[in-house]
C-alpha cells in the first residue's frame, strides 16, 4: 500500500500489521518495551512513515484510539502540538503503559508548551506512567527549549529531588534523566544539577542514592566537562 497525507488511519494501521517483525517484537521484549499491542516495526520505518503521511491531527488522534503500540507512536509523530489541548495530553499520558511511548508523547506535550501546567500535575500522579512522563517533559525542556531561561529548568530541580526516592524503575530512571539533561544543558544549569546530584548520591534512601550516583558519574565526566567548558575551571568553580 502507497501511503500519503492523504491515507486514513485506517490505510495506515493496515500498512503497520503488514510489515509486523515477530523477530523485532523479541528484541523490543528484552529493552522493556511492552509488547503486547505492538507489532514489531523500527523507529526508523516508523519515522519514514511519518515523512509520507505528514502532520494530521484528527487522524492522530484516531491512530492514538487504536492502542497498537506503532499507531501511537505515529500519533505522537503527526499530531499538531498547536492543535493538541490538555485534555487530549492527559488521556495520551493516562493511556501509557510503556517507557518508549511515554518519551514520544512527552516530546510533543514539551513542543506544545505545556510543560508548567503538566509536569506538575503527572509528577504528583501515583500512576508509574504518567509520573514518568513528567520527568521526560524535564528531559526534554532541558534539550529542546534552547532559548527557555535556565531558571526555568532549575526550578525543576525541587520536583526532582521530592521525587528522586521513587523506587519504581521506570520513574527513577526518568528522575535520573531529568537531573543529568539539566545539568548537561550549559555551564550555568551544571553547578546546581551537579550539587543535587551530590547531594542524592549522599542519600540513605536506596532510589535516591542511585539517581544521585548515576548523575555525579555523568555530570562529572571530562566530556561532560569539556562541552561545557569546565575543565579548566574544575567542578566545584562550576557551581559558583
Amino acid at each position: 500500500m502507497s501511503l500519503s497525507p492523504t491515507s486514513s488511519a485506517g490505510d495506515i494501521i493496515e500498512h503497520l500489521r503488514a510489515q509486523r517483525s515477530q523477530e523485532n517484537l523479541a528484541g523490543m521484549a528484552r529493552f522493556g518495551i511492552v509488547t503486547e499491542t505492538a507489532l514489531g516495526l523500527s523507529n526508523v520505518e516508523l519515522h519514514r512513515i511519518t515523512r509520507l503521511v505528514k502532520v494530521d491531527h484528527a487522524r492522530a488522534l484516531e491512530l492514538w484510539r487504536s492502542g497498537i503500540r506503532e499507531a501511537r507512536i505515529l500519533a505522537a509523530f503527526t499530531a499538531d502540538p498547536k492543535a493538541l489541548t490538555l485534555d487530549e495530553a492527559r488521556r495520551w499520558a493516562e493511556d501509557c503503559n510503556s517507557w518508549e511511548v511515554v518519551d514520544t508523547v512527552a516530546d510533543v506535550f514539551v513542543t506544545a508548551r505545556f510543560e508548567q501546567v503538566l509536569i506538575p500535575e503527572f509528577a504528583a500522579d501515583t500512576r508509574e506512567f504518567v509520573r514518568r512522563t513528567a520527568f521526560a517533559m524535564i528531559a526534554t525542556a532541558a534539550v529542546h527549549l534552547k532559548k527557555e531561561p535556565d531558571a526555568s529548568l532549575l526550578a525543576w530541580l525541587p520536583l526532582i529531588e521530592r521525587h528522586a526516592e521513587d523506587e519504581r524503575n521506570f520513574v527513577k530512571k526518568a528522575v535520573n534523566w531529568a537531573l543529568r539533561q539539566i545539568g548537561k544543558r550549559n555551564a550555568a544549569c551544571h553547578g546546581p544539577a551537579l550539587a543535587l546530584a551530590e547531594r542524592l548520591a549522599a542519600s540513605s534512601n536506596r532510589a535516591a542514592r542511585w539517581v544521585g550516583k548515576d548523575a555525579v558519574r555523568e555530570l562529572g565526566s571530562d566530556k561532560v566537562l569539556a562541552r561545557l567548558g569546565l575543565m579548566a575551571t574544575g567542578r566545584d568553580q562550576s557551581r559558583a
